[in-house]
């Protein structure tokens, strides 16, 4: 939970998977050359803004990307530092994997700093592994630990999406039309939401495995490039969910364009059977003089008898006609 104050996290990291943790006296007392410091802020904390500002001393800029309010996957390099923007998929009770949490860093060769607004589980994967001793030694392989949990996590949620659009597919025959819409609706956001950042955090991954700050090795390097890989076959399995969600939807349509035409055709039929016997009963309830048959006996007999005979025949018409 995060305090108050604004430190979620404090540790000293030893270089061998293990860490101190630290308060903010231990924090503000750290000095360069004492190990890696990996700090954990919450964003709107009351004391994170100034800890930035005037212990970290975070150029202003950069600090107002940290703070901001709304951001995007992005990674820049500034000097021999990097500044990465990332997202993870919401996995807190109750909301939707698909609103994805951001997480900012700031990070050089002796500092991690992460800042979160909402609970992300990648970071407390971190510091539960420090808290064990088998967590990053060096800042490329905490870079490379956070993005990898961040992707890791993706995975099940985009899968659960694809298996929901093959059911979806299964159910076109027999659904009910209105609440598979629904659905597929549904789906079809939610893959337009995750794409939304994954898209743009496929850049980031990308433009990361070649950035060339010092303290980046070669095997981080190639893990990150390995993240962008399947960040990239991500990003490419959104798109096609996207798209089949299209393609149902349309499918959907069409059927039930389908069936509109096959019942309008039957009410047009319908309406054309009975229309020459409405106007002829219709002619012959007319309350004038002259009206034949009236005071024949046989008269309405002979009258029904006509109808009958008039909608076979054009039963029997519209049948040769093809249209029936």
């Amino acid at each position: 939970m995060a305090n108050e104050d604004g430190l979620i996290y404090g540790y000293l990291l030893d270089g061998t998977g293990g860490g101190r943790a630290l308060d903010w006296a231990g924090v503000r007392s750290w000095r360069p050359g004492e190990g890696l410091l990996w700090v954990h802020l919450h964003r709107t904390g009351t004391e994170t803004e100034q800890w930035l500002r005037d212990d970290a001393a975070i150029d202003p800029v950069v600090l107002q990307t940290l703070m901001a309010d709304e951001t995007r996957p992005r990674a820049l390099h500034v000097q021999d530092a990097l500044l990465v923007i990332l997202r993870g998929v919401n996995l807190n009770p109750g909301a939707n994997p698909d609103d994805m949490v951001a997480i900012r860093l700031w990070i050089d060769s002796e500092r991690i700093i992460t800042i979160r607004r909402r609970r992300l589980m990648a970071i407390n994967d971190i510091a539960a592994d420090l808290a064990a001793g088998h967590g990053p030694k060096r800042p490329g392989e905490f870079l490379v630990t956070l993005t990898d949990r961040l992707i890791e996590r993706m995975g099940p949620v985009i899968e659960a999406l694809d298996d929901q659009l093959d059911e979806l597919e299964n159910e076109i025959p027999a659904a009910r039309t209105g609440e598979l819409r629904s659905k597929l609706a549904d789906s079809r956001q939610k893959a337009i939401a995750l794409r939304r950042y994954v898209s743009p955090q496929r850049d980031a991954m990308s433009r990361l495995h070649a950035e060339t700050v010092s303290w980046l090795q070669d095997v981080d390097r190639a893990y990150l490039r390995e993240i962008a890989d399947r960040t990239t076959r991500y990003v490419e399995d959104l798109e096609s969910a996207r798209e089949r969600a299209a393609v149902t939807q349309d499918e959907l349509a069409g059927r039930l364009a389908e069936q509109m035409n096959k019942t309008m055709y039957m009410l047009t039929l319908v309406a054309s059977i009975l229309l020459p016997p409405s106007l002829l009963t219709g002619l012959l309830g007319i309350n004038v003089g002259g009206m034949p048959g009236v005071d024949s006996p046989i008269a309405f007999t002979l009258v029904v008898i006509a109808i009958l005979a008039l909608a076979a025949f054009e039963v029997w018409l519209l049948k040769r006609l093809r249209w029936l």
